[in-house]
């Protein structure tokens, strides 16, 4: 399966998680619904290329192509495991940035 037909979003965040979309091709859906949720090996083996630490946690029924992934907040993308320190410093600046946004309304 090529790499080369894969596409990533861009990621988004709340107050516990990173997400992010991964677009397969779309005949390659079956191969999702089949399956249900991947493990990290499934996916990568499907040629899907993430640092550590995302899990496919949901699909779009309609849409099985599309595979939904996060992991948590403050997560080291080198090892997978999370960091509290940096998780804490990502929610300070998230908070930052939506009082920000809250007074420019």
């Amino acid at each position: 399966m090529s790499r080369e037909n894969i596409e990533y979003s861009e990621k988004y965040f709340d107050d516990e998680y990173e997400y992010r979309q991964v677009i397969l091709p779309r005949e390659w859906g079956n191969i999702v619904k089949e399956k249900g949720l991947l493990t990290e090996d499934e996916w990568r083996k499907l040629g899907i290329s993430q640092s550590k630490g995302w899990a496919h946690y949901a699909t779009h029924p309609p849409e099985p192509h599309i595979l939904l992934f996060r992991r948590p907040l403050g997560t080291d993308p080198r090892t997978g495991e999370v960091d509290n320190a940096l998780k804490d410093a990502i929610r300070r600046e998230a908070d930052i940035k939506r009082r920000a946004l809250m007074s420019k309304t």
